[in-house]
């Protein structure tokens, strides 16, 4: 083996490893939303969920891929820990697909169907399909990285098998594969290269290649297949370094399944040796053999293994114990990215958290308005406090999914997100200031009227119920619901006009103070404009689904005039009922912005 020969060989690695790269990447895209809501559904089913890891990990080429799926739907809480475990088992026998694929090279037959399934046959006739569909639309550049990524990889294999096709007359080399037949040595082999170049997939393809020299024996490669399925788990690990606990706990289970899977089988195998002699072991190994051992062992593996799931889930939240004090926002993890639909999920689940929290501050700080307690204030401070922290970690989040490849429909939800989060975030402060109002109130010991008192807890009421039918529509994505909110909103403005010219009315009879005029202000303020920041809430969630709604402008002059006109009269009539209080004598509601009536959702 001469050192072209050397040359030659780390190029076919270099381009193995790229085309399996790029074919993971594209499958992974191509295949990823379509297969989120199957995984969806196998929460009790754990023999389906080993089969649908098998065959998740067999379509994306990549048991990493499907480790970070099923970490994604542990952290959402679609699926527990104990369900997520047949996944990983399923995602290691899934795996063993890809060597199936390259022994194809060995194919030694002139038949012409034979001929045909080799890869140097087919491999450069999917190249130039991937390349005519690369150049020819963008909309097929996953598709066409898949095609490509195979036609590479399958390349760099052919290359590396000719590389070293001369190993098999050097001594040297046939010393070197005597001394790592022994299991440890073997083990450590395999585990250190899969470790370096992260893939057991690819570390096989290697191996393999070394077999195609027919220098490598059953003895020798058996340990080293071992290893490399302990070696795939580093990526896992690694990857975990950071992250949540569950995350960490799913890498802790793909290590232990490897460790005990392996442990179990080269210790009944060589027991077994001992006693009984095993005449293969000396015999040559062709990529076939290699391909069909990764096969049985990890099949072994899982059946072995399959009935101690709870242990296994038990071991690894030993290894990874759970904390006092759990932060959602863990979930929110950057692996995740590489699944936009996925990181989308995470995303929407805690802004759906920050929107109900945002209704529970609300809630308690309107009713401090009727018993001031310094307890509540303070906790709608800490509520607030966790919004503002909700809102500055999505927001970065978010940022990095819109950098990603995503379909339309994916780009809209973002864009509706990162709009929703800031109201949500506005409605915690305004909740706030209204603990400000109470609590100001309570100190100087004064109140309103019970006049005002009575027309201030209509207001609230349907503040509050305006609130709460803007969570409801996000969280449900309930557009019946999103659609009441814009009336209620109007019903809103027009009690504050209402109000503040009783007010007027009451400081010209001095049945009220200029003092209390100002507190009252604020709280009205308040009130306006949380109910606002619902508005802007409700249109971006008809945004989304009406794509034809260009923006919350135009779908507002819909409402008072357009198509959604009878349906927003219904509401509006139903609310000024509902929420009914008695204008001055003599003098109407304005409805004149200029006047303070309220902002467009883009002013609030």
């Amino acid at each position: 083996m001469s050192v072209y020969d050397v040359f030659y060989l780390l190029g076919g690695l270099a381009l193995f490893l790229y085309g399996m790269h790029i074919m993971g990447e594209s499958l992974e895209k191509r295949a990823g939303k379509r297969l989120r809501p199957i995984l969806e559904n196998l929460t009790r089913h754990p023999i389906k969920a080993v089969a649908l890891g098998a065959a998740v990990t067999a379509v994306i080429q990549s048991s990493s891929a499907t480790t970070v799926m099923v970490v994604g739907f542990v952290n959402s809480g679609i699926m527990q820990l104990t369900n997520g475990i047949p996944v990983v088992m399923g995602a290691n026998v899934g795996t063993t697909v890809t060597p199936w694929i390259l022994s194809l090279t060995g194919i030694q037959s002139e038949g012409f169907l034979m001929t045909l399934l080799k890869p140097s046959t087919f491999s450069p006739i999917l190249a130039f399909i991937g390349i005519v569909m690369l150049m020819a639309s963008r909309r097929q550049r996953d598709t066409a990285g898949i095609l490509l990524g195979f036609s590479v990889l399958m390349f760099g294999m052919e290359q590396m098998s000719n590389a070293v096709s001369g190993l098999a007359e050097m001594p040297s080399f046939r010393e070197m594969l005597v001394v790592f037949s022994n299991p440890l040595l073997g083990v450590l082999l395999g585990a250190v290269v899969t470790a370096i170049i992260q893939s057991s997939s690819a570390s096989v393809g290697i191996l393999q290649a070394l077999a195609n020299t027919g220098a490598l024996t059953y003895g020798a490669a058996l340990p080293i297949i071992m290893g490399q399925n302990i070696g795939t788990c580093i990526t896992s690990l690694i990857s975990s370094i950071g992250a949540n606990r569950n995350a960490r706990r799913v890498a802790m289970v793909h290590l232990y399944f490897n460790l005990i899977g392996t442990l179990l089988f080269l210790g009944v195998f060589y027991l077994l040796d001992y006693i009984v002699g095993f005449a293969f072991t000396a015999l040559s190994v062709q990529a076939v053999g290699i391909a069909l051992v990764h096969t049985v062992f990890n099949l072994i593996a899982v059946m072995v293994l399959f009935p101690f799931i709870r242990q296994l889930e038990w071991l690894a939240k030993k290894t990874i114990r759970d904390s006092r004090h759990g932060d959602k926002l863990e979930l929110l993890d950057p692996r995740l990215l590489a699944t936009p639909s996925m990181a989308i999920e995470q995303s929407r689940k805690l802004t759906g958290e920050m929107a109900r929290m945002a209704f529970a501050a609300f809630r308690e700080a309107d009713g401090l308005l009727e018993a001031f307690d310094g307890k509540i204030a303070a906790q709608v401070e800490d509520m607030e406090t966790t919004i503002d922290r909700y809102e500055d970690k999505l927001t970065s989040y978010l940022v990095q999914i819109a950098a990603q490849h995503m379909t339309d429909a994916e780009s809209r939800e973002v864009s509706k997100m990162l709009k929703i989060i800031g109201d949500f975030e506005r409605i915690s402060d305004h909740a706030v200031n209204i603990c400000e109002v109470a609590e100001e109130m309570h100190e100087k010991e004064i109140s309103f009227s019970i006049e005002a008192q009575e027309e201030t807890r209509v207001m609230r009421s349907a503040v509050l119920e305006t609130v709460n039918l803007a969570v409801t529509a996000f969280v449900d994505n309930d557009l019946f619901v999103a659609q009441k909110v814009e009336p209620l909103e109007e019903v809103v403005d027009r009690l504050r006009s209402i109000i503040k010219a009783n007010h007027v009315e009451r400081l010209r009879q001095g049945t009220c103070t200029i003092e209390l005029g100002f507190v009252l202000g604020d709280l009205l303020t308040n009130l306006e404009r949380s109910s606002d920041h619902c508005s802007n809430i409700a249109v971006s969630v008809i945004e989304v689904a009406h794509m034809g709604v260009a923006d919350g402008h135009e779908y507002l002059q819909n409402v008072h005039a357009g198509q959604y006109g009878p349906m927003f009269q219904t509401q509006y009539e139903r609310y000024l009922q509902e929420y009914d209080i008695a204008c001055p004598v003599n003098q109407a509601p304005t409805d004149d912005p200029a006047e303070g009536e309220g902002l467009t959702p883009s002013q609030a």
